[in-house]
């Protein structure tokens, strides 16, 4: 058998994790660049905290990155199985399952777990694709189990159901390996997501000393089921049960996974598992009671405990009980081949009653992970309606930023990342203003009043202004006669007997181009009062003007300051954001009148970070059209987090930049810098530096005749 083993290809995840492993904390991830510092201490679900008493607060969930999470979930379940009908949604627990119909995970997710939570999902996706549900079905209600398995498992002390049980467990620990061979087999790039889940989900600290001690080296059903559950662990020892390296042939080498055609495959698999370890398994003990009922229990359960440890267990001496690092030395000694990894080392670990405490809940935690005893608790009621409406609003992260804009920071005297992540809203909906998930987007009861008499003002003047505007409707013939080709002019034919053969005639036709505008309003704190109640009904008059005229289309942006609610600390919190608050290609006026009343200011000024976030909005309406974008602001790009610090020459550098983008797509850019004549003589140079010759200034009290003076720019060319 081991000449067999040497000569055939083993399927053996843990191998893989080493071969293709991303390694340590600063690659350790698929996505390591969305990793952050505030995990907790766990490498894996299964290492308890430093301090079980300890209570560890549960943060608020941050409902717009679990979104995101979750259509990158998707999106990696539908490219594996090749469907796009396996829905992913949350739960509320820390578990991840499937029914066979759907993908559930937790909405405990972070960057630093991202990897595992795919991982997870592909695994549990590809069990939608692969596996025989109906025959899980019939085996859980015991219809496909063998009666001599059932008497066999009988005389060793367990029953019927327990039987179903164990079958269960072994079924889903090999159907695992075919599942996951599939994967590997035929999305290679994916590895790395299995690697991560394998390390979570069954590799950890207390896991692996474990394993190199003598807990579960009993000849009893969970001994074998603990050894069974971790061969994929680089620590296996084959020796401590009698026939363990027989079971490991059976699943890895006899029935490679790539063997298993489908799920009755791997239930003969299963069997033949079950049966090995039956026949190591001391017979059952019987019982009477009272009632002179006969009963036979495991021998496990009978009498008093054994004091026998598994094969080539003892040593000389008292068992040695190791700390931590003590542990980690002797694995770094293993791997490097300057300790044995035969049984009688490890034999010399002894895990402490707090170990075993932990390693009691790690291997139940192991069981119910492969018996698919998942909490499948719900997704609070609150969360689940804040992602709807995020779902609804098109509502996304978009990373922005760049090299330059990472502060210092003195704590750990490192510079921030300089990149961070712009809230990006695609459209404006009932759920999100009752959800109140947009800061500029509220009901603000104390002003709304205002607001509402505000855009019908600005509706008032739009209709003065479509009027004067309409003249794009129209379209002037010119007709050029005496032409050598064209149309006969009839009037000329008589010429033709005279010699002139220039009897023809043209006409062309002088139109207006069709032509998109983008509006981008500054909506940061300082933008409140005058200042904003004059933008918008400007803003109103232009959109409203623009309905009247054919083949002239707008769409109007609000960038503010978003705040993310899972973090305590504001500073760490704060996003840039941007909202798509009009579109006059999907919207209609009556979109102004209902939710513009609640549009306001929040935060500071992220410019150019919105920009280089909706930068193929901006450019979308450039295509075999005239394009303009007209920017409002009362103020200098600036705007700070954790991994990003945006401000002065750099923020003005990098907006350049982005209207520099702008202008490259075909779009024409013109930016008006509302303020006083003070803050004119303070800020226009930089203002200028951003926006170029085209920039200017202007009083908030004429915002309102600005519209007017788009008339000219709307019809000056043909």
């Amino acid at each position: 058998m081991r000449e067999k083993m040497t000569k055939i290809k083993h399927f053996n995840p843990m191998a893989l994790r080493e071969k293709y492993g991303i390694g340590t904390k600063s690659n350790d991830s698929n996505s390591s660049f969305w990793m952050d510092d505030t995990y907790g201490r766990r490498t894996s679900i299964f290492d308890g905290w430093d301090d079980e008493d300890v209570e560890v607060k549960k943060p608020a969930v941050d409902t717009i990155a679990l979104a995101a999470y979750r259509r990158s979930v998707a999106n990696f379940v539908n490219i594996v199985t090749g469907r796009n009908d396996i829905p992913v949604t949350f739960n509320d627990g820390n578990d991840s399952y499937t029914d066979g119909k759907k993908v559930v995970i937790s909405s405990n997710v972070k960057d630093k777990n991202f990897d595992s939570i795919v991982g997870l999902a592909l695994h549990e996706g590809s069990h939608i694709k692969l596996s025989d549900f109906d025959f899980l079905k019939e085996l859980a209600n015991g219809y496909v189990i063998n009666k001599e398995v059932i008497l066999k498992a009988g005389k060793k002390g367990y029953s019927e159901h327990e039987v179903t049980v164990h079958l269960k467990n072994l079924l889903n620990y090999v159907e695992d390996r075919r599942i996951d061979y599939f994967i590997f087999k035929n999305s290679p790039g994916y590895k790395g997501y299995y690697h991560s889940m394998y390390k979570t989900y069954f590799h950890s600290n207390i896991i692996d000393k474990a394993i190199k001690s003598d807990e579960y080296t009993s000849n009893d059903w969970d001994s074998y089921l603990f050894r069974l559950l971790n061969l994929t662990n680089k620590n296996r020892m084959l020796n401590v049960l009698p026939d363990l390296d027989k079971i490991y042939d059976i699943v890895f080498v006899k029935n490679h996974p790539s063997t298993l055609k489908d799920t009755k495959d791997a239930y003969k698999v299963a069997l033949e598992v079950y049966n090995v370890i039956l026949d190591n398994l001391d017979d059952g003990i019987e019982e009477t009671d009272e009632y002179g009922e006969v009963s036979t229990k495991p021998a496990s359960e009978g009498g008093e405990e054994s004091t026998e440890s598994g094969d080539g267990s003892g040593g000389d001496g008292e068992p040695k009980t190791l700390s931590d690092e003590e542990f980690e030395g002797l694995k770094d000694a293993m791997s490097s081949g300057d300790v044995s990894r035969g049984h009688s080392n490890g034999s010399d670990i002894q895990l402490t009653e707090a170990q075993k405490k932990q390693l009691d809940r790690a291997f139940e935690k192991q069981k119910d992970f492969v018996d698919g005893k998942t909490k499948k608790t719900k997704l609070a009621k609150k969360y689940a309606g804040e992602l709807k409406s995020i779902e609804e609003s098109g509502m996304r992260l978009t990373e922005v930023g760049g090299k330059g804009f990472g502060d210092y920071d003195y704590r750990t005297g490192e510079y921030g990342k300089g990149k961070t992540n712009c809230v990006v809203i695609d459209r404006i909906t009932d759920s999100l203003v009752d959800n109140n998930l947009c800061e500029a987007l509220r009901e603000r009861y104390y002003r709304n009043d205002d607001m509402v008499s505000t855009i019908a003002e600005g509706m008032r003047l739009g209709t003065m202004l479509g009027k004067k505007l309409k003249v794009r409707n129209e379209s002037r013939d010119t007709k050029w006669t005496r032409k050598d080709s064209g149309r006969i002019d009839k009037r000329l034919i008589a010429e033709l007997g005279f010699g002139n053969d220039r009897v023809f005639s043209s006409v062309f036709t002088d139109s207006y181009a069709d032509a998109h505008l983008h509006i981008s309003i500054d909506a940061s704190g300082s933008m409140s009062g005058d200042k904003w109640t004059n933008t918008i009904k400007a803003t109103v008059a232009i959109c409203k003007a623009a309905s009247m005229i054919q083949g002239l289309t707008v769409d109007v942006s609000v960038r503010y300051t978003s705040y993310s609610r899972s973090n305590y600390r504001r500073s760490d919190s704060e996003r840039p954001a941007i909202l798509m608050a009009y579109d006059s290609r999907k919207n209609k006026m009556s979109h102004i009148k209902k939710y513009w009343k609640s549009l306001g200011v929040s935060g500071t000024t992220p410019e150019g970070l919105c920009y280089q976030a909706i930068m193929d909005k901006i450019s979308e309406g450039s295509k075999d059209k005239e394009s303009y974008f007209l920017n409002f602001s009362d103020g200098m790009p600036m705007f700070s987090n954790s991994d990003l610090s945006y401000y002065n020459e750099q923020a003005v550098r990098h907006t350049k930049n982005q209207v520099k983008d702008i202008r490259a797509k075909g779009v024409k850019v013109i930016s008006y810098y509302i303020g006083s004549e003070y803050d004119s003589d303070r800020y226009m140079g930089d203002f200028k530096k951003m926006y170029g010759k085209d920039a200017s200034f202007i009083e908030t009290n004429q915002l309102v005749p600005l519209a007017k003076s788009l008339n000219k720019m709307f019809t000056e060319n043909c």
